[in-house]
């Protein structure tokens, strides 16, 4: 189960080229090998480390608060660290449904979204009043064009370390001014005590809390990009204290924010974060501050689209043309599956109102299969005889686990979408 392999034995190295060797369709080629990248002497440390966190911190860290919400604030931190650990024991391929969720929070940061019937503004709306040219399509479609096109259009992970860089800024940038914030409002005596366990209060508040796992495991996914990341690396046996840096990091962040948003917010934490700063902070210069996080975090999730894309646009080739040249060597394959998987997620984003709605079902269905069970599957199967002991335990435990908290939580959202037809 471990990631990487720091060990010099030939027989080693052999047995894991020749792992490498079976899944060559669904993997990129060596970067030496393409045409017109000889002079790549191979992704850095660094470079790493920021492609991999940009992976991870991308829309799960907005519906983290609304997790420690339900959960309540110890039950949530430790569950963001657990979360962190097992992801660490599985990191390998992801699906359309994170890109959606982050057109979804670009769509609420600049043209509003409307929750529990209560319309929170968009920073468009909030500055020039409702338009058609500032309308949810409008706005998610001139994103498509003008900052996914671009950024998708790379054909190496390794051009993007610096708007990965970038992005991880960015979030390090809501995440402070949001605890700022909450530390403020904590000295002024304006912040309610807020819960550190969830309130059970009959067997169907017990069921809910199996609703924020989901989230937590898509919050953590980034399977997908680390043989992608692995495979591009200078020094390879780096990956495993890569893939620890970028957790470590990672869970920081993530703590932070579920921490501190659920302070400043209370039990008025929507299921994106970012939709309650649209309203008077209790601070000076709150609606800047307001500006200025919404802002920041749009552009981040508009910097993390592409690294997700990549690894979706590879392996979907490699599923559906698996014998073929790899894709970055025949433009036309490229320019096709690039627009197909544009258009998709653009549709999907229109027609899908809330995050929370995408999180639970994607991450108790895809996130959890991708990131916990597969390759636990896989460890189990342990074809060239390389799996120990410890490492069949952890599988076992992890598929286990997955099985019986996912299928409480598909449960609970089930039943709680036919409750609010029900109201309706």
């Amino acid at each position: 189960m471990g990631i990487g392999d720091g060990s010099s034995n030939g027989s080693q190295q052999s047995a894991r080229k020749e792992i490498r060797d079976e899944t060559t369709p669904l993997l990129p080629v060596k970067v030496e090998e393409e045409d017109g990248f000889h002079e790549f002497n191979g992704a850095s440390f660094s470079g790493a480390v920021f492609n991999l966190s940009t992976t991870i911190v991308g829309a799960g860290i907005m519906a983290l608060p609304a997790s420690i919400k339900m959960l309540g604030i110890i039950p949530g931190i430790l569950m963001i660290i657990i979360v962190a650990l097992l992801t660490e024991a599985s990191v390998i391929i992801n699906n359309v449904g994170v890109l959606i969720v982050y057109m979804i929070i670009i769509g609420d940061v600049l043209s509003g979204t409307t929750s529990s019937g209560v319309h929170h503004r968009g920073i468009l709306e909030g500055w020039f009043g409702a338009h058609l040219w500032n309308s949810r399509p409008i706005v998610l479609l001139a994103t498509a064009l003008l900052v996914f096109a671009p950024l998708v259009s790379f054909k190496r992970l390794d051009s993007l370390r610096y708007t990965s860089a970038l992005s991880v800024a960015l979030a390090v940038v809501f995440v402070v001014i949001t605890a700022g914030i909450a530390i403020i409002k904590l000295f002024n005596g304006t912040v309610a005590m807020p819960k550190l366990f969830p309130e059970l209060d009959g067997l169907n508040s017990i069921w809910n809390l199996f609703t924020a796992v989901p989230v937590l495991v898509t919050a953590y996914i980034c399977h997908y990009n680390v043989h992608s990341i692995d495979n591009e690396l200078e020094d390879r046996t780096q990956i495993k204290p890569i893939v620890r840096t970028s957790l470590v990091l990672c869970s920081s962040v993530y703590i932070a924010t579920s921490f501190f948003a659920y302070l400043l917010f209370g039990e008025g934490t929507l299921d994106d974060v970012l939709a309650n700063f649209d309203a008077n902070l209790g601070i000076p210069f709150s609606s800047v501050f307001d500006d200025i996080v919404r802002v920041s975090y749009a552009a981040h999730v508009m910097l993390v689209f592409p690294i997700v894309f990549f690894a979706l646009r590879l392996n979907l080739d490699g599923l559906l043309f698996p014998t073929w040249r790899h894709i970055s060597r025949d433009n036309k394959r490229f320019a096709i599956i690039t627009i197909a998987l544009l258009t998709v997620i653009y549709l999907a984003a229109i027609l899908i109102p809330s995050i929370w709605d995408a999180f639970q079902f994607t991450g108790a269905t895809a996130a959890v299969l991708i990131g916990f069970i597969f390759p636990a599957m896989v460890v189990l199967r342990d074809s060239y005889g390389i799996a120990t002991k410890r490492d069949k335990i952890l599988a076992v435990t992890m598929i286990v686990l997955a099985v019986l908290s996912n299928s409480v939580a598909l449960y609970s959202d089930a039943m709680n979408m036919f409750r609010k037809k029900e109201v309706a």
